[in-house]
Formats: structure tokens, C-alpha cells, sequence
């Protein structure tokens, strides 16, 4: 079938899951899930898959084993295609593209990449032309001071003292969500971040270090 968006129930699946969170509400309710949430889902990456990449639906069970928070189910469906991250949960559809963590030698060259007077002046004219269309571009555990060896008062220094980078954007529920208008809505963010992964891929790329 083809992608159609999420009807309401989807949200309201998700406004009920996060008022009881538990085997019981999950059960009686699986249904939807499967049909309303992880169909659509299922939908849209396939058909996105093809243009943006290889894509993967996040499993509905949280990992408590080393968290207080013991609630089994998580209260959004969320899957990757390509460098794309997608969201649905009760507060409507979100996108997130970049990097939201950086392992060291990533952000070393990601630093070196940032005060390089070329490739730093790209990506401040990139995180511009994000900005402009609506989307917001932002660091992870952004630090108070400028990162050991970088001027206080370097021309970028916002971006230097970035943990990470991702371009993210939110659309509350509108009646659009219920239609094909919202696979639109996606494939207009990942043109328009396209850039800042790209300029990530090429100057950061990814972690050559060991797993801990």
C-alpha cells in the first residue's frame, strides 16, 4: 500500500500509552499499533528508502535494565532512513539530521573542520540556509567556554563549542499528518538538511576508534 500519512488514532494511541504505560494498555491496543503507527511507518520508509537510503524502525520496547524509569514502552515510534531520523509520538512529526553525539577524534575534526577558514565558512553559510527555512540547528552539551586551544572570541565560536550538531524540526498534529502531505513535509527536510550531512560525512565522517 501506498504511504497515506497517520490517522488520528495514531496520536491517540500514543496519548493513552504515555496515561498508562503497561503490558495491559499494550495488549488491548497492539492492534493499532501494528496497523495505524508501525504500518505507515513501514510504508514511508519504503518508499523513501529508494532516494535517502538503507532505513530501520526503532523497536517499541525500552531498555530499562540501567534505568529508573521502569516503563516499558516508549511513547513514540522513531526510525532512520539514511541519515534521517523520524518521529511520531502524541505531540505530532519530528526530523532530526547531523550528528547528535561525537566521539572524540569526530569532534577533534570536527573543531579542526569548524576553524578552518574554508570549510568553517561553509558550514556557517549551511546552518544559515537551514535556519531560514523554519528548521532549527543545534549542539548537543554545548560548552560555556570556548573548547581547549580556541580563541574566545573566534568568528565561530557558537559552532566550536558544539558536542554535536543536528538540524531537528517539529510539526504539531495538523490534518495534513492524516495524508500523503506528510511524506512532503519530510522529503522538503531532508533536501534541506542535505547540506549539513553532507558537510558532516566529508569533514567529521565517522568514529575510527575502538568500541569501548
Amino acid at each position: 500500500m501506498a504511504f497515506d500519512g497517520w490517522p488520528e488514532e495514531a496520536l491517540d494511541f500514543y496519548e493513552g500509552l504515555e496515561a498508562d504505560n503497561t503490558r495491559t494498555y499494550w495488549t488491548a491496543h497492539k492492534h493499532i499499533y501494528d496497523e495505524l503507527v508501525l504500518g505507515p511507518m513501514t510504508e514511508l520508509a519504503e518508499e523513501l528508502g529508494p532516494e535517502f537510503g538503507e532505513w530501520k524502525i526503532f523497536r517499541p520496547y525500552r531498555d530499562v535494565r540501567f534505568s529508573k524509569d521502569k516503563s516499558p514502552y516508549k511513547t513514540a515510534i522513531g526510525a532512520v532512513i539514511g541519515d534521517i531520523y523520524v518521529q511520531l509520538s502524541a505531540k505530532g512529526l519530528a526530523a532530526g539530521n547531523g550528528m547528535y553525539g561525537m566521539a572524540a577524534d569526530q569532534l577533534d575534526r570536527y573543531r579542526e573542520a569548524v576553524a578552518d577558514d574554508k570549510s568553517g565558512a561553509e558550514l556557517d553559510g549551511i546552518v544559515a540556509a537551514v535556519r531560514r527555512h523554519g528548521i532549527d540547528v543545534s549542539g548537543r552539551d554545548e560548552l560555556k567556554r570556548a573548547p581547549k586551544g580556541y580563541p574566545a572570541d573566534h568568528p565561530r565560536i557558537g559552532l566550536l563549542r558544539c558536542k554535536g550538531l543536528v538540524a531537528w524540526r517539529e510539526w504539531p498534529p495538523e490534518a495534513w499528518l492524516g495524508t500523503a502531505a506528510a511524506k512532503q513535509r519530510l522529503t522538503g527536510f531532508m533536501a534541506h538538511t542535505r547540506p549539513l550531512g553532507e558537510w558532516l560525512s566529508v569533514n567529521v565522517g565517522p568514529s575510527t576508534l575502538p568500541p569501548r
